[in-house]
């Protein structure tokens, strides 16, 4: 069994920076892909940003330049780092660690931008 703990989340004003941590505990065998995903009122639930295996990140158009993720193998960590960020990055934010056979959740965190 695997657990994600989110933290970070919160309430910024435009232009502002947050930096998102998403702990990994129990036993973890093998990761494919970990990844945030984003889901604003009332909206689905979307990729904002990923690493999968070999190194190979992805982010959506929308936070291109703007966000970064990283990790940190030896605390099986993983971070979103949001720079610039405005009231459309509004939502709450899932952790996700996908091991190929199946997935795993955090349980969100939420982030507010004020304009």
């Amino acid at each position: 069994q695997v657990q994600l703990v989110e933290s970070g989340g919160g309430l910024v004003q435009s232009g502002g920076s947050l930096r998102l941590s998403c702990a990994a505990s129990g036993d973890i065998f093998a990761i494919y892909k970990q990844g945030w995903y984003r889901q604003a009122p009332g909206k689905g639930r979307g990729l904002v940003a990923s690493w999968r295996i070999g190194g190979t990140t992805t982010y959506v158009d929308s936070v291109e330049g703007r966000f970064t993720i990283s990790r940190d193998n030896a605390k099986n960590t993983i971070y979103l780092q949001m720079d610039s960020l405005q009231p459309e990055d509004t939502g709450v934010y899932f952790c996700n660690l996908d091991y190929g056979l199946g997935e795993y959740w955090g349980q969100g965190t939420q982030v507010t931008v004020s304009v």
